[in-house]
């Protein structure tokens, strides 16, 4: 049995922090290096940051913080975390200074105790794969404008590197910088073991938000790709999968920029026969260049519509994002037309696009990526963005009204749900697609993606 899906002993050490000046190194070199067979299994005990076996709290939730605990990040030492103390004096400027070491918690500690994770790839480029033992796979959404209740995120971290990312902010949660969340993958152990527990505990099929007549839903990949690289060895997503497909009367949806997504065709088509189940594959653009420049590690284009053209064709309903939509970039007349008809001859059901948003994590990494890279538009960049997450409320209206037309001209439906029911006894829950509003919303309500 593989050690990311089970083991019977926590295999991550707890280290007591002298009290003296010291550096903490979040991956610790270990002479154990657990396979990709051994990721998916029972749920073992997970050691919570009090260093005891316990059923309180999550693993998957952010870290406190201390408003003197300061961090270092560099390439060589991820973490270089110290507690600086100014004994005797109100100005930190004067005087001695005593530094001790602050104790890593939360998430952060379970991520600085993690395993190396053993792969078959050989590439310089390849990221480092790590083990991460997790309480929780199943984590609630609280925001009331977000499409779901519930987000599965099998990894943190995505190896596709897309310059625009907004969810780099989950790997800070873990004391390590956003830059980082396409070269460091934490893989969840025992993910797919505590789903069905969770599910029976947390699930409702009655969600308050539709007055009780719809299920609750849960959305797979809305912090990370469910179907990049790592899957391919870890298979965390699959194995999710095929416990979802063992219950009926759910509402899921999966999003994703890849085609790995067909690989599992089998086990989507047994949840959609039980359950309400919508497919979502990104493209944001058709022109393979600009595809690598600002998605460097996902697939072409014509592969995710390819991808979706398999999909319609094994009977399973899916719909096409074209979001983010980057001002200047991505935005020039006819480009999201386009988009949207190749979509729409892959058979795509539903057609819906939103204007980038960016929390300050991602900007840290796409704003120095334009000045690079598309210099005339560096500063209408930095005077949208650099402030304020949103792009003026004008061009996001004019955008919204942009992605009307194109799904009237076509004949889209701009939800999922739309023209189809599921085939058990419960409906699938409302989502709301419309511009902006996701990709908005998500930046508001960290704790959904954060797992």
């Amino acid at each position: 049995m593989s050690p990311v899906h089970s083991f019977s002993v926590p295999r991550f050490r707890i280290r007591r922090r002298p009290a003296v000046p010291t550096t903490v190194r979040l991956f610790p070199e270990c002479p154990d290096v657990i396979s990709p067979k051994q990721v998916v299994g029972s749920p073992a005990p997970v050691v919570d940051q009090r260093g005891n076996d316990s059923n309180r709290g999550t693993a998957d939730c952010p870290p406190a913080f201390s408003s003197i605990v300061t961090a270092t990040r560099s390439a060589s030492s991820p973490i270089e975390e110290r507690l600086t103390i100014f004994p005797g004096r109100q100005n930190p400027g004067e005087g001695p200074v005593r530094t001790v070491a602050a104790p890593l918690v939360g998430i952060a500690r379970l991520a600085a105790s993690s395993p190396r994770a053993e792969t078959r790839r050989k590439s310089e480029e390849r990221p480092e794969y790590f083990v991460l033992p997790v309480k929780s796979i199943l984590n609630r959404c609280d925001s009331k404008r977000v499409p779901f209740e519930w987000t599965i995120n099998p990894y943190r971290g995505c190896e596709f590197g897309c310059k625009y990312c907004y969810a780099r902010y989950t790997h800070e949660y873990m004391e390590i910088d956003g830059g980082e969340f396409e070269k460091k993958i934490f893989v969840k152990q025992n993910a797919a073991a505590l789903l069905p527990g969770e599910i029976s505990r947390k699930y409702s099929y009655e969600s308050k938000a539709s007055g009780y007549t719809k299920a609750e839903h849960i959305a797979i990949g809305a912090a990370t790709d469910p179907y990049q690289p790592a899957e391919r060895e870890y298979g965390v997503t699959r194995a999710c999968l095929e416990e979802l497909a063992k219950r009926e009367g759910l509402s899921v949806s999966v999003i994703t920029k890849s085609d790995q997504i067909v690989r599992d065709i089998d086990v989507l088509q047994a949840i959609s026969k039980k359950s309400a189940l919508s497919l979502n594959i990104t493209v944001t653009t058709l022109k393979p260049r600009l595809a690598r420049l600002l998605e460097p590690r996902a697939p072409r284009p014509d592969l995710r519509l390819k991808a979706v053209k398999e999909l319609r064709a094994a009977g399973l309903h899916v719909g096409v994002s074209a979001s983010p939509l980057l001002p200047g970039i991505t935005d020039q007349e006819g480009e999201l037309e386009a988009v949207a008809a190749a979509a729409k001859e892959a058979g795509a059901e539903w057609f819906f696009s939103g204007v980038l948003f960016l929390m300050p994590s991602s900007a840290k990494e796409f704003l120095p990526f334009v000045k690079e890279k598309f210099p005339r538009l560096a500063q209408q960049y930095e005077d949208w963005y650099r402030k304020n997450g949103y792009a003026p409320e004008e061009y996001r209206r004019k955008a919204s009204e942009r992605v009307l037309r194109i799904r009237k001209k076509l004949g889209f439906a701009s939800r999922p749900w739309e023209g189809w029911r599921p085939s058990v006894g419960r409906a699938q829950l409302s989502l709301g697609w419309d511009v902006g509003e996701v990709s908005a919303e998500l930046g508001r309500g960290k704790s959904c993606a954060a797992g």
